[in-house]
């Protein structure tokens, strides 16, 4: 079973957005689906939105 982490800016706890190590995101209202997303793609994403302007 894959260990999902909710985002630490979620102020509600059950309004999250979550995420898994190699497997995706999900919404934590809707954990059965998820969104399948790799390890390129979410470095990228990483490295997009924490880039300092």
């Amino acid at each position: 079973m894959a260990e999902w982490r909710k985002s630490s800016y979620s102020a509600n706890a059950s309004d999250c957005v979550e995420v898994a190590t190699g497997i995706g995101i999900r919404d934590s209202k809707a954990p059965v689906s998820h969104v399948e997303v790799g390890a390129a793609a979410w470095s990228a994403f990483l490295a997009d939105v924490t880039r300092a302007d």
